[in-house]
This record gives C-alpha cells, structure tokens and sequence, in this order.
C-alpha cells in the first residue's frame, strides 16, 4: 500500500504561470462583472442541491432547461417538481416559500455548494472539473474578501482535506494521468500548497481537531440558517407525500425525484425533524435509481454516502430529542411527529442500519464489476475505509439509544447487523491491516468510546487487542437468536485464527461448532464462507509444519473440479455465463485465496506423506499408519513415471513431481532444491521460515524412505553414518526411527552402547517370501478337496463350485 503514499512534493513539474492563488486580479473581476453574474446566477442555481450531479452544466440555458422538462413523463413531474416548466410557474411557486437572504448568506451558500463539488470531484479524482470548481470558489472568495469577511472556516476544511488528498497521491497514478488531467493536478496542488503556507496556522488548527472545527463551523452555519416558515414546511411535507405517493410507479422519473428532494434538504435546513424524514426518503431513492444497473456509479454512491454522514450527525446533535429506530410505530400522517416516551424522546420509523449495509453492499458490487488488475479496483477499495468508518459511527449511535440489556434481544438485532459488517470488514485481514482500519476508522471519532470493545491504545499489543475486538464482535453475535449471526460469527472467527497462524484455537472451534454436519443445508454464501474457512485451516496446519492435518483438511477442495465455485473465487464453466444472482455471489478480487497456492501446498503435504507409504509398501511390508491413500496423487505420479522423455519443469506441478521422483529415488537434497525452486512460496508472509519447514521435513521423510528401502540389505544401521548422511543430529535420528519401532513400521532395536540400530529379520518377509506362502496356502486347500471328492463322492455340485470359488479367489 506504500506506493499510494507520495514522500513529497516537487516544484520542478510546475509552470510559472501557476504559481499565483487566484486566477484573476480584483480590478478583473470588477471590470467582468457580467460574466461574474452569470456564473452566479448558475452557482444559485446549483446551490440549492449539494450533492448536484457532475454531468450538470453550469452554463445551460434555460431553453435547454424547459426541452429536457416536457418529456414523456412530464404530466406526472408536475405534481411535485419545483422550478422546472417556466420561469412564470416557478415565480408563482416560489412565492410562498421565499426566503430573505443577506449578501453574506448567499454567498456563504454558494461558497458552501461549491465546496460540496469540490469534495465529489477530490473523492473521484477528476481534477480538470474540480479545478474549474476551484476557481469559481477563489473568485467568491475574493468577494468575501472586499467585503471584509474574511476566509470562511469550509474554506479552510476544503483545503486542508484537498492538501491532504494531493499528498497521498504516488507518483506512479501521477504518471498514469492525461495530458489535461495532470496539468489541472498540478495547477490545483500549486495553488493549495500556496494557501496551506499562507495560512498555516488555520490549517494546523483543523488538522488538529477537525471535529472541533467542524463543530464551530456548524454553529456558526446554524446561526446563518434562518428557520423554514410554516408555509415553506407545508409546502414540503407536500413534496414528500408526493413523492411517497408515486414511489416505484411506472412513467416516474426517479431523478427528477432525486432532484427534488435534494432541493428539499436545502429547505429542510434548520428543522430537524423534516431534514431527517427527507434523508430518510432520498437516500433509499437514490440506492432504488442504481438497482437495474451492474453496480452504483460512483458518484452516485459518494453522494449517498455525504448524505448518510449528514444524517448521521443530525441523529448524533438531536440524540435526546429524535430517534430512528426499525421498532419505532409508524404516524398516521408523514409530516406529523411522533409522540415522546417518557423519557422525552421521540421515535422516528426508519433504519440507518439499513442504508449504511446497502453502501457497502454496492461498494462490494462496485469491486466485482471492475477489473482486479486495473488501477481503478485500487481507487475503488480505498471506499472500504469510508465505509468502515460509517459502520463505526452507526455502531455508537445504536449503543447510544439501546441498552446493554436489549443487546440480546429484538432491539439488538439492527445493532447486531451492524457489527457482523464490521467483522465481515475485518476477519481476513491480518492483524497489521486490522490496527490499521482501527485508527483511520476512530480518526473521526475523537472523545467517543464503544461499549462493547475500546479502541486501540498505542500502548497496546497488537495481536492481543486484534483477538479481544474479534472475539468481543464474534461474543455479541452469539448472544442473537437468529442462528444465521452465531454461524457467521464462528466461520468469521475461524478463518481470523486461521489466517493470523493460531490452529489450535481454530481448530478447536470448528470442532466444537459441529458446522460441518449442517452446511449442507445453509444458503450458498454461507456455505462459501465455510469452505473458505476450511481452506484457510489447512493452510495454518502446513505453516505450523502439521502436514497429515492439512493433507486431511485440504483433501476435499483441492481433489475436486469445482474449486473456484466452492471458495466463491468465479466458475469453470465457460459455455454458460454466470449470471447477476451467482455474480452476486463472488466474494472480492482481494478477498481471494490463490488457487495455485493451495494447490502447492497440497501436493507437498501429499508428497511427504505418500513417498514414505510407497517405498514401504514396494519393499513388501504392509503400511501400519491409518492414512488413506492419496489417489489422486498417486495417479498423477504414477503418469508422470511413465513419461517417456521428461523435460525440464515448468509448473508448480511439475516442480513438486520432480521432486518426488528425486525423493523415490533416494536424493532427497534434489528434492528439496526442487521445491525451494518454487516462486510461488513467496506469498506467505514468513517464506523463509516455510522452506526451513520443508527442508526438515525432507530430511526426516529422507531418513525414512531410505530405511524402508534398504531394509532387507542391512543388519544393522550407524546413527551416526545416518546423521551424517541426512545431515541431521543423532538425537533426531533416534527420534525417527524409535517413532518408527513404537508404530511397527519396522522390526528393529536400538543399540545405544555401540550407537546402531539392529534390524531384525526374523517377522521381515520379502514379497517373494508373502507369494510363496500364499502359493503354498491355495496347494494344501486344492488337496484337502481332492481328498473330500475322492473319499466321500456325495458333495454337491454347488457346494464344489463354492469351494473351488473360494480358492482361487484368494
């Protein structure tokens, strides 16, 4: 994630004609005035949306304006649309709704619409239109200016924010930037890093609290705001009805739905609870507009996620006066409030669990739909940071208004939801990326503290605080009475140990959880979720060096044809494409598990394992240990012998059959070298240790092939010729074959006086010596029933037949 970070700027790509803040003198300005007035009056009408689109002009006419107005749909647009048909309708209109301003407010209000451009643009990185915006916003400024006002403080917070978004910019996305798009970059970072010298000590100021900064600018913007009159309130509850009226109908255009109620929050300023219902209704319009398409378009998405922030801090600043809650009874009428409990407080109908779940839930189908290798899926999974932060200040704000009691029951269940997002955020991170998320997530949220889990101290030890918030989320799920949380909570928690090299606890869970003989019948992601977690397990087994255990766990996926549909990872077939429903149900580019490291891993634990199984069961004695053979593997090495002319290896496969033809033949540092030859190792995080692992592990199943294949040809075996030979200590090849005795894999003794081993022959029998036995065996039952036919003569034919079955099928 480094080369996201830029380590500093450079003045040597900049053109002198840049180097001034503001683009035009005041005497130009001035003597410009018509130009000015009317990009004012655009800027006015812009203002009343903050979150106005990109693709919106500034210098449309109004012409365009009434073509693009009388469409198809235009009789149904009538009953609730403002300012949209003529300017004589929208005088008559606007009449009863008009508002006073001051100079001051109105240029307040159009400083407050620009910025609100700004930050969209900075979020998509379109700097040719944010630099237009910028310097409209510099042209009002030097207004503010003449007339003493000084610089506003969403002026300050605009340039901080954008300096730090230009600073974390690499070089590399620099480079990667068209001809226009990089001059506009350049011009706009000159520009803030002259005002960020100027003004210094502002900055400094926001950056050190911004909360605090905000906080005084919302006082101050509070002040400015005049209370909406009662008729502009009618006025708007009747654009609400309107709009709730004809919500998913035929020949309705959502945007022109959107439009309004983007207008209605503008009116809705200063009156909490009507600002809280317009949320509540445009957001989910907004999700509703993108449900037919593939995924969100982003700006789409950034302006639902602006507006979820906002009503976020409405619900955080009116805590003890107004409360969204799913329990909450629905008013007979839409603009009537409803009544207070008795504590004072009144219960509005609406989820903000909802909305902040469907962010991210378009943000996941935003990174399906974009290409994993592209620039822009990396842009794009910088949101998960956003998101999470969200999903943090949600979670304060449903642990403000339920009690610790009711966390068990109905009314926990939104804050539940909530917190399986969280973990769904963080369980296949490692511990490194999760304190990472912590502190850009808590950023925001000075002087608050969570009750079910505090935030991370510096003082605290990494690992310990990533398994307390992991366990603490998992503990509140499994408290729930939908079995759907408790499932996911304990798969989510698995594949946590699992992924941060804990097996044994992992392991325990999963086999006190009994998950595996119900998922079967669970819905496809869980199941997904559950053969992630699996895989995950075995792949802990074989850095913890427990090769039979992962053998066993990782049997089941590797050995079947349909890996990437198990893991959620794409499908196989290529005929019939996929469709949205089982797209839908991929997980993430980033989220995946390398199939060609599985794959490794597998056949290297199978290649320890069967080798030794092999050569013992070639020199005639039978295998003691319980391990089932590897069919698979067995197979493929079986073909691979048989190859005529073997060229050098190539894949990952090829490298691990090589080395088990060197390791069946006695030249085990060939193998090793062989498997050491692998690249792919290298995505585990401690490399080196795993081939440290490996090299151990050759040395021992060496030792053992070598004693299985040679031991019909020694009576006795020198520890130390063997230590030597192995290149391993005399106490660990005590260790391997003692092992080998106490399993009765060979009849042998140790001999510590004189440091050998004494192998006895007495119960050894050669494959030779097994067939003459049973030759001998099936003779002596041929004559025992000649001598029956010959004495008695009475046997039935049936019964001869059965016997003469029975011998030569042995």
């Amino acid at each position: 994630m480094s080369r996201f970070f830029a380590s500093g700027y450079s003045d040597s790509d900049l053109s002198s004609s840049d180097e001034e803040l503001l683009s035009t003198s005041e005497e130009e300005l001035i003597n410009s005035s018509t130009d000015e007035q009317e990009e004012e009056q655009d800027n006015d009408e812009s203002s009343d949306s903050v979150f106005a689109t990109e693709e919106e002009s500034d210098d449309s006419s109004d012409d365009d304006y009434g073509a693009r107005a009388r469409g198809p749909s235009y009789f149904l647009k009538s009953s609730f649309a403002k300012n949209n048909y003529s300017d004589e309708d929208s005088e008559s209109e606007g009449e009863g709704k008009k508002v006073v301003k001051s100079s001051k407010d109105k240029l307040l209000d159009e400083m407050r619409s620009l910025v609100d451009k700004i930050e969209i643009r900075r979020d998509v990185k379109e700097w040719i239109g944010l630099l237009t915006e910028f310097d409209k916003l510099n042209k009002l400024l030097t207004k503010a200016r003449q007339q003493n006002l000084g610089i506003p403080r969403l002026y300050i917070s605009m340039i901080a924010e954008l300096d730090s978004t230009i600073s974390e910019i690499s070089n590399e996305e620099i480079k990667g930037l068209k001809a226009d798009s990089s001059r506009a970059f350049n011009t706009t970072k000159q520009r803030t890093r002259r005002f960020v010298k100027e003004h210094a000590a502002e900055i400094e100021q926001y950056r050190a609290n911004p909360e605090a900064f905000e906080k005084e600018l919302d006082e101050q913007s509070e002040e400015n705001t005049p209370k909406p009159s009662k008729a502009l309130i009618d006025e708007l509850i009747t654009s609400l009805r309107t709009i709730q009226e004809t919500r998913g109908k035929k020949n309705v255009d959502r945007d022109e739905q959107i439009a309004t109620l983007e207008e209605l929050v503008q009116d809705a300023k200063g009156n909490d609870f009507h600002s809280i219902l317009v949320y509540l209704m445009l957001i989910p319009l907004r999700f509703e507009s993108s449900s037919l398409v593939q995924s969100m378009p982003i700006d789409q998405w950034t302006k639902a996620k602006n507006e979820i922030i906002a009503l976020l801090n409405i619900l955080e600043k009116v805590r003890n006066e107004y409360v969204v809650t799913e329990l909450a009874t629905a008013t007979d009428e839409l603009g009537q409030e409803p009544e207070a409990d008795k504590n004072g407080v009144k219960h509005i109908l609406g989820s903000v669990t909802a909305l902040v779940e469907r962010l991210d839930d378009e943000l996941t189908k935003s990174l399906q739909s974009t290409d994993p290798h592209a620039t822009e899926y990396v842009d794009r999974l910088k949101d998960q940071s956003t998101v999470y932060q969200l999903l943090l200040a949600n979670q304060l704000y449903l642990e403000s208004i339920i009690e610790p009691a009711a966390y068990s029951q109905k009314e926990g269940e939104q804050l539940a939801r909530v917190v399986l997002k969280r973990l769904e955020n963080l369980y296949y991170k490692p511990t490194k990326l999760i304190i990472i998320s912590e502190k850009v997530g808590w950023s925001k949220l000075t002087n608050k503290q969570s009750l079910i889990y505090p935030k991370f101290e510096e003082s605290d030890n990494e690992l310990e605080y990533c398994n307390g918030l992991i366990n603490h989320l998992s503990s509140l799920l499994y408290k729930q009475t939908n079995s759907i949380f408790r499932k996911k909570a304990m798969l989510c928690q698995i594949y946590y140990y699992s992924f941060n090299d804990q097996y044994y606890k992992a392991r325990d869970m999963f086999l006190m959880s009994h998950l595996q003989s119900t998922i079967h019948t669970s819905d496809i992601p869980l199941q997904v979720l559950f053969n992630r977690a699996l895989v995950q397990l075995g792949l802990c087994a074989f850095r913890a060096g427990l090769l039979t255990e992962s053998q066993q766990i990782l049997q089941e996926i590797c050995t079947s044809q349909k890996q990437k549909e198990l893991l959620g990872q794409g499908s196989n077939q290529r005929q019939q494409p996929a469709s949205q429903i089982d797209k839908q149900r991929l997980v993430p580019f980033h989220m995946h598990i390398n199939l060609e490291l599985l794959d490794c891993v597998y056949l290297t634990a199978s290649l320890l394992l069967e080798i030794p199984q092999i050569i013992q069961q070639s020199s005639g004695r039978k295998a003691s240990n319980k391990l089932q053979a590897t069919k698979s593997f067995r197979r493929t090495l079986d073909y691979y012998n048989r190859q005529v002319f073997i060229g050098p290896p190539e894949s990952t496969k090829d490298y691990i059959m090589r080395a088990a033809s060197s390791l069946q033949a006695g030249k085990w540092e060939q193998a090793i070298n062989f498997i050491s030859s692998i690249n792919i190792w290298s995505l585990f995080n401690n490399a080196t240790g795993i081939k440290e692992m490996l090299y151990e592990k050759f040395q021992t199943e060496g030792l053992r092939s070598y004693i299985f294949a040679n031991i019909f040809f020694y009576e006795k075996l020198s520890v130390k010729q063997l230590a030597s030979l192995f290149k391993l200590p005399e106490a660990k090849v005590l260790a391997v074959v003692s092992k080998m005795i106490y399993n009765d894999e060979i009849s042998a003794s140790l001999d510590q006086f004189n440091q050998s081993i004494d192998l006895s022959k007495d119960y050894e029998l050669s494959k030779l010596h097994e067939l003459a036995l049973s030759l001998a065996d099936r003779c002596q039952q041929l004559a025992e029933r000649n001598e029956r036919l010959a004495s008695g003569g009475h046997q039935s034919q049936s019964s001869n037949v059965k016997d003469q079955k029975k011998i030569y099928s042995k």
